[in-house]
């Protein structure tokens, strides 16, 4: 037994340390830093200054961190939104019984093989380009001149503009998700569920979605994660490091961190630390919200 036991700790002990070193100790130690002004993500502790909620007081009266915090709730709702219906129909579609059905999914799926930032320059170069951006073209080509005269890219359309091209980046990825979903709905219920005449929507609506919450659960987390860590594509789409129409409470920490752009006077990885935690305890509050609201207990295949 003793034997056993010892061999079980040694297999253990390298996966329990790594945990402890690589994940555990970042999560504390920073919960921790969120309490202290510090000029230096490195600098010891004895150079740190204890603030208690200061940091956190400080980020409720800050505007710009305001305005990030609304950004990211207009990406995290109208761009769920979109991606979520636009990514449940595609896999609908592609799990029909349609003809080339893998060529459809890799078209869909292509834009996330490409690079986040060639995706960006792609869009802002070739599709928003006020002198020839596919838009303008496009609007021009079907005599919409008000449409073709739009700048997508100054700040009144700016984060709009963002807002569309990362929706058709993540479209794909989400789609492959309810494709598998929707694929591990067995046949029997949609051939008794036609032989009783139901149309296609209601099948849709009394079989397929509801077998699909879990599916959908994990669908809203993965871009609830993904939302809170919206930074290369702010920046890109920025001429300057806090751009308000885009900015996104990890450039906002980005930036409190490295003392990045002209918004800020001193560095504070304190303040960075705190909006961290800020952004896990988001996570951790949707996570919670859609495990009660989207439970699938009660449905079996």
């Amino acid at each position: 037994m003793k034997k056993n036991k010892t061999m079980i700790i040694c297999f253990l002990a390298p996966a329990v340390i790594l945990f402890l070193l690589v994940f555990l100790y970042p999560i504390v130690r920073t919960i921790l830093m969120s309490f202290f002004k510090i000029d230096g993500v490195t600098d010891s502790m004895d150079k740190w200054t204890f603030l208690g909620l200061g940091n956190y007081i400080e980020l409720a009266n800050t505007s710009l961190f305001k305005t990030s915090m609304l950004n990211l709730l207009k990406i995290w709702l109208f761009g769920g939104i979109i991606v979520m219906s636009l990514g449940l129909l595609f896999a609908v579609i592609i799990t029909s019984g349609i003809r080339f059905k893998s060529f459809f999914r890799a078209v869909i799926y292509l834009p996330n093989v490409v690079s986040a930032v060639a995706l960006a320059v792609m869009w802002l170069q070739a599709v928003y380009s006020p002198q020839f951006g596919l838009l303008k073209t496009f609007f021009n080509a079907l005599g919409l001149k008000n449409l073709a005269k739009i700048q997508w890219l100054d700040s009144d359309h700016k984060f709009w503009a963002l807002l569309i091209a990362y929706c058709f980046g993540m479209i794909g990825y989400h789609m492959l998700i309810f494709t598998s979903g929707i694929e591990r709905i067995g046949t029997e219920y949609y051939e008794a569920a036609t032989i009783d005449g139901a149309s296609k929507p209601k099948q849709f609506v009394y079989i397929t979605f509801p077998l699909l919450k879990g599916v959908l659960r994990t669908n809203l987390t993965m871009w609830s994660i993904s939302s809170v860590g919206f930074f290369v594509w702010s920046q890109l789409f920025s001429n300057v490091t806090a751009d308000n129409s885009t900015i996104t409470p990890m450039v906002y920490m980005y930036i409190q961190m490295f003392g990045a752009g002209n918004t800020v006077t001193e560095r504070n990885a304190g303040l960075a630390a705190a909006i961290g935690v800020l952004l896990c305890i988001c996570v951790v509050i949707i996570f919670t919200i859609l495990n009660r609201l989207l439970r699938d207990d009660d449905i079996e295949f």
